[in-house]
């Protein structure tokens, strides 16, 4: 009995030995069953990972696409009229465009001069107008939030202007969809000056304009209403003119 054991594993093992590899893998194997489940596991893995939906953080997130897609000529934003009312001696009567590296999305032009009126002295005007237009991204907002947040920004910077004496801030009406107006006075080259600052928004673009003038030679200094209707009547017409150049 204690041989005939031995005997047996041994024609075991020269009968696998005899046959295929493949079917010593499959038959012989003591833990051929042990195989086929696992394989059949690794299965069910690979089949319930390839159903599994995306989590709604995974999918793009969408924003609302911007209202403009391009920015007016700046120069031609507030009519010639208007300019030579408001700057009566202007030294370039179409207006000084400001540099930019991109038109489509910023943009800027400036008139400013000294009207001389003799014996009464002379009167100074500046008018500036700037437009900043911002796109919609996915990661920063639509671009009618990027630019009512920027709109806080600029008004942050007028309101922060260095000298400013008797400075007010009032929210105005009927300029775009929203906007602010800074009135304040400031010291310069010895003369008082009256500024009236505008930060508009149309959309997704920012306009600011900023109107000032002071007297010079024993002239009177504008008045703060006279400065301020100036600076509405001009940013009315360049809010305006973002809508014209987008039909």
């Amino acid at each position: 009995m204690q041989r005939s054991a031995p005997r047996t594993r041994l024609t075991r093992i020269l009968a696998c030995a005899a046959v295929p590899v493949m079917l010593v893998a499959a038959g012989c194997s003591s833990d051929s069953g042990d195989s086929g489940k696992a394989a059949g596991q690794g299965q069910d893995k690979t089949s319930a990972s390839s159903s599994v939906t995306p989590s709604p953080s995974q999918t793009t997130k969408t924003v609302d696409p911007p209202r403009f897609a391009k920015l007016p000529e700046v120069c031609k934003s507030v009519s010639a009229k208007t300019t030579a009312a408001l700057v009566p001696k202007a030294k370039t009567k179409n207006g000084t465009p400001a540099a930019s590296s991109d038109l489509t999305s910023r943009g800027g032009c400036s008139w400013n001069g000294l009207e001389d009126k003799g014996v009464k002295g002379s009167q100074y005007r500046w008018l500036d107008v700037s437009f900043y237009r911002y796109d919609s991204d996915a990661a920063l907002g639509s671009g009618q939030d990027r630019a009512h947040e920027n709109l806080a920004k600029e008004l942050a910077k007028i309101e922060q202007t260095p000298g400013a004496k008797k400075l007010k801030t009032v929210s105005s009406a009927g300029i775009g969809d929203e906007a602010k107006t800074v009135t304040y006075q400031l010291r310069k080259t010895d003369e008082d000056f009256v500024y009236t600052s505008i930060v508009a928004r149309t959309g997704n673009v920012l306009v600011l304009l900023s109107y000032n003038g002071a007297g010079y030679a024993g002239a009177e200094t504008p008045s703060e209403k006279t400065v301020t209707d100036g600076a509405v009547k001009a940013v009315k017409e360049a809010v305006a003119s973002v809508a014209a150049a987008n039909k």
